[in-house]
């Protein structure tokens, strides 16, 4: 598979990034001054950020100025080759550019040309720039957890929605090229990140609003429970899921109590979910008594589901992780040493791999107009101009 990535920022890049771990050939189609995530640093070289070379390893990097008709000429060029193009500016830009399904179907019937965007086109949004933190709002998720806080919204402390409907883009690449495969036709593809994410909040917490007439207000009570937080023990936090009828059988019985035989609330797992609040109430004072290692110690002889809470820092060093060989330490030839992760599934005939270091802007500029047959006086020419930025004849 050939991928164009004219994206930026984290959605598509890492749905590119995806694809590369699994073999495609991804060209990252970068603007002259190049994707904005290169410049969110700590960085030791200009450009390359640890968030940038986490989302697009196993690339090379073309830099072009599409506003061009050399730059823009050479994209098209690139889409009589490719598979997929990539892109998650809105889709009235890239009519402006000459870009479009339509143009570049005109050179290649059986591109698949996908949208990751912020907004379905069919919704009054359609064309709103949108980020992670906007989509978050849009979707309730502070509103989510002000609820269960202090009552101040909050957004999730990470690029939750990107990292979420990032997957989503490379699935639907993914289904749409076993069509073209089986069909050889291509397609126009959009996939919006806020239907996305409604879709992923709603999934849980559509709650009695599902039926007609309604059954109860949204929410998943278990979930939206204040108490639901790790518990503090005698000298620190534990992360406990006492969840079957036989976790809080055996959890009672350990800790001295027969609620489970006298108290409703315990009976089963729909009475424990309208009972939540009380339910981690009592967790929350039972845990106190006992530091985190006699609970973790006592949780695995009684096949409880229980875990130490990590900070950042201790979580690089967890040992399941270490011994999973998540981390591999690379020298990268521009940034020297770094930790990066490896693709985390497992394969046993064709496993993701990195065999491509997050490239440099431009750094593949050069090898790509070769590639399509520019000659050597041509490159020269786009790079003197403008019209194209490399790092190979600087």
């Amino acid at each position: 598979m050939k991928v164009l990535d004219l994206s930026s920022v984290v959605m598509a890049p890492l749905a590119a990034r995806i694809l590369g771990d699994m073999g495609a050939d991804v060209v990252k189609v970068e603007p002259p001054g190049g994707d904005s995530l290169r410049k969110i640093g700590p960085m030791r070289s200009s450009g390359m950020g640890p968030m940038y070379l986490n989302a697009n390893r196993n690339k090379r990097s073309i830099a072009l100025d599409l506003k061009s008709s050399a730059g823009r000429d050479a994209l098209l060029k690139l889409v009589e080759s490719a598979d997929v193009l990539l892109y998650n500016v809105r889709p009235q830009a890239m009519a402006r550019l000459g870009l479009d399904y339509a143009a570049c179907r005109s050179r290649n019937p059986a591109i698949i040309h996908v949208s990751a965007c912020g907004f379905g086109e069919a919704g009054p949004y359609a064309g709103r720039p949108a980020f992670d933190d906007l989509i978050q709002g849009l979707c309730a998720l502070p509103n989510l957890i002000a609820q269960v806080g202090d009552g101040n919204p909050r957004y999730v402390p990470m690029a939750i929605v990107d990292r979420y409907v990032g997957v989503h883009v490379a699935t639907a690449i993914l289904g749409a090229y076993i069509h073209k495969l089986r069909t050889g036709e291509g397609q126009e593809i959009e996939v919006p990140m806020f239907e996305t994410m409604a879709e992923c909040v709603l999934s849980d917490h559509s709650g009695g609003a599902m039926f007609e007439p309604p059954l109860g207000p949204p929410g998943y009570p278990r979930s939206l429970a204040p108490e639901r937080h790790p518990y503090q023990t005698r000298d620190g936090y534990v992360c406990l899921m006492v969840y079957t009828d036989a976790h809080w059988r055996t959890f009672l019985h350990m800790v001295g109590s027969e609620l489970f035989e006298t108290d409703p609330r315990f009976a089963n797992l729909t009475s424990r979910t309208v009972h939540a609040r009380e339910i981690h109430q009592m967790l929350e004072e039972k845990l106190h008594d006992r530091t985190t290692a006699e609970w973790l110690a006592a949780f695995e002889k009684a096949d409880i589901p229980a875990v130490k809470l990590h900070t950042l820092t201790s979580l690089v060093a967890d040992e399941h992780l270490q011994r999973a060989s998540l981390f591999k330490w690379v020298d990268h030839p521009s940034e020297g040493r770094i930790r990066t992760m490896r693709p985390t599934t497992q394969w046993s005939a064709t496993p993701p791999t990195i065999w491509r270091h997050a490239p440099l802007l431009g750094e593949h500029t050069h090898e790509i107009l070769a590639e399509l047959g520019y000659s050597e006086k041509a490159i020269s020419a786009m790079l003197q101009a403008g019209d194209a930025v490399g790092t190979e004849q600087e």
